[in-house]
């Protein structure tokens, strides 16, 4: 019984990344966040709403998956996290159908 519970368990154990990865990270989301305050600066047009959301969504998978561990989490976790994403983007997407096609 031991053994079947040691192996489930190592089945499952991923290795966390070191310091270095983590700083590595976290200077990746100050500079995705340079990005963003540099294209709000930038006059884009119509691209400048949709290129700063991509961007906050890439800082938002790091953030989720790495300081948050949820990459290591077991697969409730993720499915739990992957169904708020898909509320967020629902809601995103019904947003700009009011505000661009809709709105009056």
């Amino acid at each position: 019984m031991s053994n079947h519970a040691e192996l489930h368990e190592e089945e499952h154990h991923e290795e966390h990344p070191g310091y270095g990865f983590y700083t590595a990270i976290w200077i990746g989301l100050i500079a995705l966040t340079g990005l963003t305050v540099a294209i709000a600066g930038v006059d884009m047009g119509m691209y400048t709403v949709p290129l700063a959301l991509l961007i906050a969504c890439i800082k938002s998978m790091l953030v989720l998956n790495y300081f948050m561990h949820v990459k290591f989490d077991n697969i409730l976790v993720k499915v739990f996290a992957a169904g708020c994403g898909v509320i967020i983007a629902l809601v995103i997407i019904f947003l700009g159908f009011d505000v661009f096609i809709g709105g009056s």
